[in-house]
Order: C-alpha cells, then structure tokens, then sequence
C-alpha cells in the first residue's frame, strides 16, 4: 500500500460487515486509524480486531446512526481518545424491497429514512465541526443507483436520492471549512444484504454491461478515492460504481438484442 491516509483518523460507519469493512481495512492498510461504528457490537469487535492482527490501527464504538445522542457521544469521544477526525463515511444502511408506494407501512418509512437519511445527516452535522477543527478533510456519503434511477422501492429510493441532495448541500456549505463531500453510487454488490436475494441478484447482473455484480473491496477503492488526497479538486460529485448500469445500461440491453440477430441492423 501507498500510505495515503498516514497520520488520518477515519470514522466508517456500518463497518461490522460488508462494504463498510472493506472499506475500513482497506483505509487501515493505506495507514489510517480507523473508528469501525455499527450496531452489531460482536461482529464490529471482531472485525477490528482482524484489522489489527493485520497490523492496522482499528477501534470499533456503538453506533446507532438513527441516534442523536449516540453521534454526539461518539464523536466527542473520538476527539477525547485519537484528538481529531479528518474522514467520515457515512456507509450505514437498511434496505426494503418490495414495498411499492401504496403498500409501504409508515413505520417502514420512518425506518428507513432514520437510518439512510437521517443518519448521514446526522453524522455530518456532528463530525464536520470536529474534522474542521483537525484541519479539513473528507467526507463521504453511500448512496446507490437507486438514487440515480428510477427504482421499485420507493422509501429506499427516496433515501438514497436523499443522499445526493444532503451529498451537494454540505459540500456548498463545509468547502470554507476545507472539507469535501461527496458521494458514491453502488450498483450491484456482493454484501450479506443481497446475498438471500438470488433472483434479483441475476436479474440486476443481467442488466449490467459489466455482466457481474461488484466485491466491497472494489467499493471501498472509489471511496479510499474520495477519502485522499488522490480527489483533493473534487466536491459536491455524485460517482457510480456500478459496471455501466446507470449511464448505458438501457442501450447495452438494446445492442446485445439487436446484434443477437443476425437480420437485424443497427
């Protein structure tokens, strides 16, 4: 590794499992100290012990991201223990499938939004005067081609198109305290969230150009992007990571029919 986040301190949140772990050892292997934050307390231990057998500098803290006061103790712990934050990630998720907008409950909603909406802006609103305070920095929104597209899953869609609103607002307002914001679009990842759904799964793999889904460690490589000085006249950007889906996925779907008979012209 290069070391391009030697001497930062990274909060990730939703790093016990999945993308937010990758993305946690993979800043720890680029040299960062990393705060692993998740509501899954054994399996966030675990991890950050992992990194640390590894050789990295990881700590794992409760966090429930819907919970104001669970931000607020976390953070001034973070500057009480390590003396600033430079990175943020706000990784944290739920998903909700199959609910369309004249069946989802209320309390789904409500859900749904405390943890993808509420929680990043929670975490932005807590963190930013404390990464400010260390110097400046990054901070990086999950967000999801749901919020780029049309999507089957209205609450979940609306959360992540939540994500680029909150994502363009705060790097308006925190680039005077010289910290960037940004958010990065996933498309199909191989996480535990979607690994009982099979049949989405090769449904969504069958629509991308790139005809697969994507590891969490190809993720977490967008966003260790976003989190150095690699993006250092980057802000207020929306990136997908999703092989092609989002930008010519329609066209490609198109082209493959099209050329798939051999009396057929473009």
């Amino acid at each position: 590794m290069n070391g391009k986040l030697t001497g930062k301190t990274a909060l990730v949140t939703g790093a016990a499992s999945g993308q937010g772990a990758a993305e946690a050892s993979l800043f720890a292997r680029e040299g960062a100290r990393v705060v692993l934050a998740d509501i899954s307390d054994n399996a966030g231990e675990t991890q950050a012990a992992s990194i640390r057998d590894a050789g990295g500098d990881a700590h794992f803290r409760h966090l429930d991201v819907a919970d104001e006061t669970n931000w607020s103790d976390l953070i001034a712990a973070v500057a009480d223990e390590f003396g600033g934050l430079n990175i943020l990630v706000n990784n944290a998720g739920i998903p909700l499938r199959g609910g369309n907008v004249t069946n989802t409950s209320l309390a789904d909603w409500n859900r749904l939004m405390s943890v993808n909406l509420t929680g990043a802006f929670l975490g932005i609103r807590e963190a930013a005067p404390l990464i400010r305070d260390s110097g400046g920095g990054a901070i990086v929104n999950t967000g999801s081609i749901a919020g780029l597209t049309g999507h089957f899953a209205t609450a979940y869609s609306a959360s992540k198109w939540g994500i680029r609103g909150i994502t363009k607002s705060a790097a308006m307002e925190l680039v005077d305290w010289g910290i960037r914001v940004n958010a990065v679009h996933p498309g199909l990842v191989h996480t535990p969230l979607v690994e009982e759904s099979v049949d989405f799964v090769q449904a969504l793999a069958d629509q991308t150009p790139m005809e697969r889904g994507a590891s969490s460690e190809e993720i977490a490589s967008v966003v260790l992007f976003l989190s150095c000085d690699d993006s250092a006249y980057i802000t207020g950007h929306d990136i997908a990571v999703d092989g092609g889906f989002t930008d010519i996925g329609g066209y490609w779907r198109v082209l493959k029919q099209v050329m798939a008979q051999p009396d057929q012209r473009i």
